[in-house]
């Protein structure tokens, strides 16, 4: 029996089987961060391929949020209707439809990749500036962005909030907030971001009071039965900056905050970062979570094939994989990792023709 297509259950949802697409940005949303209909097939097609759960791309919680001006955001009404028939479509498949809720901080207004342009879009061109931890820009080309200070901090919070309440009114079952990539609760995490003197910064505990207050606030507003997840940096990779040790302290304060699993990925916050990048490198940052903070982590990064992804959940490093490139080269691998490790790949009825 392969362990990797049993079902999980996080408090009142059960996902069919432990294989999740990666949050990954499309730089494709409409005007004012809606959704499209690519959004719809990119998603609803890795449901159909048999992905149990499905998270959207990082969806800012404000407009200045976006890392682009091509990100989605679920920030008004508007935005709920446009989700709705995309979760519903996702659920119909028999697949658990997810939320990355997000803000970029001083990574955002920038260019999508393949615009021919690199670093911060001008006002002119549907930018803006930028929020942080400080007054610093992540890089020289990016926009300076303006220091939060704690009404500020405030009003991200109860955005947060708000966002978590409009995901469920959109049809969606999971909520994940995102603390990862340089992104601005990471940037407050970390140390190389955070040279704050406030109660958000200076120790550990000040760092991480940011990224608990919006896992409480998101949990509260979801309720006990909504399962509530976590993406992380576990390490910045570069001396001086958030460590493992640090994120083993952060995963036992996000459970007790109400969060249900980590989805550990790690760096980010350098462009200096020296991260050795290979099959399953962020792997044993999830069995270190898992183990030594006790609680359900999520494995991601360079996961390709089936008896990888076996193994990494028979062994008790993770409860989850969670794969981003290899389900953009392949929509539907989960049907085929399950014929390949002996369990039952469940084609849809339109295409069982094919087998």
């Amino acid at each position: 029996m392969s362990v990797l297509f049993t079902p999980l259950t996080l408090r009142g949802v059960t996902l069919p089987n432990r294989v999740a697409l990666a949050p990954m940005c499309q730089y494709s949303a409409g005007p004012g961060g809606l959704p499209t209909d690519w959004h719809r097939v990119h998603l609803g097609s890795r449901a159909v391929g048999g992905a149990g759960l499905i998270i959207t791309e990082a969806t800012a919680v404000l407009p200045e949020g976006r890392i682009s001006p091509q990100d989605t955001g679920l920030w008004s009404g508007a935005h709920v209707d446009a989700w709705r028939p995309i979760t519903a479509f996702v659920a119909a498949q028999g697949a658990v439809p997810a939320v990355q809720l997000a803000h970029a901080g001083f990574k955002a207004s920038t260019y999508r990749p393949w615009a021919g342009h690199r670093g911060g879009v001008p006002d002119a061109q549907g930018g803006w500036t930028p929020v942080g931890p400080g007054s610093e820009p992540f890089l020289p080309d990016y926009r300076r962005p303006t220091a939060l200070d704690e009404a500020g901090i405030a009003r991200l919070v109860e955005a947060f909030t708000v966002a978590a309440e409009r995901a469920l009114d959109a049809g969606f079952q999971v909520v994940e907030i995102h603390a990862a990539h340089g992104y601005l609760l990471h940037e407050f995490l970390s140390p190389l971001t955070n040279h704050r003197t406030d109660a958000y910064g200076g120790d550990r505990t000040g760092r991480m009071r940011l990224t608990l207050e919006v896992a409480r606030a998101v949990r509260a507003t979801v309720g006990e039965a909504v399962p509530v997840l976590t993406r992380i940096s576990a390490t910045d990779w570069v001396d001086g900056g958030w460590t493992a040790e640090d994120s083993v302290v952060l995963a036992g304060e996000l459970a007790g905050a109400g969060v249900d699993l980590i989805d550990t990925s790690s760096g980010g916050a350098s462009a200096g970062a020296s991260i050795p990048v290979g099959p399953g490198y962020q792997v044993p940052l999830a069995a270190r979570i898992r183990r030594d903070a006790g609680v359900p982590t999520g494995a991601v990064g360079l996961i390709v094939e089936p008896e990888q992804a076996e193994q990494i959940v028979a062994g008790g490093e993770a409860d989850l994989v969670l794969l981003g490139r290899e389900l953009l080269r392949d929509p539907y691998w989960p049907r085929r990792a399950a014929a390949k490790l002996g369990a039952t790949p469940g084609w849809p009825n339109q295409y069982t023709r094919a087998f």
